[in-house]
């Protein structure tokens, strides 16, 4: 089990995973074999997938680059329940960057991301291949623009994921939905349908969660680095038909009903609340007793 350290915040304390372990030779090693195996896989898929692009709108290669990407950086995928092929909205929990891998490679869905994800220096450029909607919670103007792009993503990739959280947890938690991304099913375009889905990483969940004041290309590399592999369970849950809820809050509001259950049930246990502070979605852990 992952360790805890207490970190002292503003509104009281909280706690994140000790990670200061350091990564030793061999770590390095699979690092240096894992990024070589995802380079491989970018030389095979990128220039495949423009060449189809040329005849064809669509393209299988970006869901292949993120299925083979997911192996190689240790997740186990097993999904259970049957994912919509085209016309839906999947709303997941989100742990991880493992997440868009994983969930990539069994749909072939395309994802929702913060404006900053745009700008890094290559992985910017993959996410635009598989069709990524940045979106910036500063840019309240640009609300529409960012619906319309969410309309042309549905089109190409069939299917968008939203992570209504709005950050990663530590797979034990799940935080309040946000709605700003649903504003594309008020009123829900013909035909489209909403599917919950449940990841869960089992007890390397929170090891593997990207979380506290880690750094994402710490993460990366810790994750990168780790011996052996890990099961990440999918569950694709029951969809439903957005059109028999009043609009994007109770949208929400139903697939958070659907996917909490469904996630104790994977963990064995109530989901407990998260204690770290996420300023950038509203979130305040609560307080704890020293």
């Amino acid at each position: 089990m992952t360790a805890i350290a207490t970190v002292r915040s503003k509104t009281g304390r909280r706690v994140e995973p000790d990670r200061s372990e350091p990564i030793s030779w061999l770590g390095y090693a699979r690092i240096t074999w894992r990024s070589g195996g995802l380079f491989l896989a970018l030389l095979f898929c990128v220039p495949l997938h423009y060449a189809y692009r040329t005849i064809h709108y669509g393209s299988p290669f970006p869901r292949l680059f993120l299925y083979i990407a997911s192996r190689i950086c240790g997740a186990r995928v097993r999904v259970h329940g049957v994912p919509l092929k085209r016309d839906v909205f999947y709303i997941a929990n989100h742990l991880s960057w493992v997440d868009i891998l994983a969930l990539g490679g069994a749909s072939g869905t395309a994802f929702v991301a913060k404006a900053e994800l745009a700008k890094a220096p290559g992985v910017g450029w993959l996410a635009r291949i598989n069709r990524t909607v940045f979106v910036s919670r500063e840019d309240r103007m640009g609300v529409a623009d960012q619906i319309n792009r969410l309309k042309e993503a549905l089109a190409d990739n069939w299917s968008i994921t939203v992570f209504p959280e709005g950050t990663t947890t530590d797979g034990q938690s799940l935080l309040p939905f946000k709605t700003s991304m649903l504003r594309v099913l008020e009123p829900p375009p013909p035909g489209v349908m909403v599917q919950p889905v449940v990841l869960d990483y089992g007890p390397v969940a929170e090891w593997i969660g990207w979380i506290g004041t880690e750094a994402g290309v710490d993460n990366a590399l810790r994750v990168m680095a780790r011996r052996g592999s890990f099961r990440l369970e999918v569950h694709f849950l029951e969809p439903f038909d957005p059109r028999d809820h009043g609009g994007r809050k109770a949208i929400a509001a139903e697939a958070r009903a659907r996917i909490q259950p469904s996630l104790e049930k994977a963990l064995g246990k109530p989901l407990r609340p998260f204690l770290m502070d996420v300023p950038p979605v509203r979130y305040a852990a609560p307080d704890r007793a020293a």
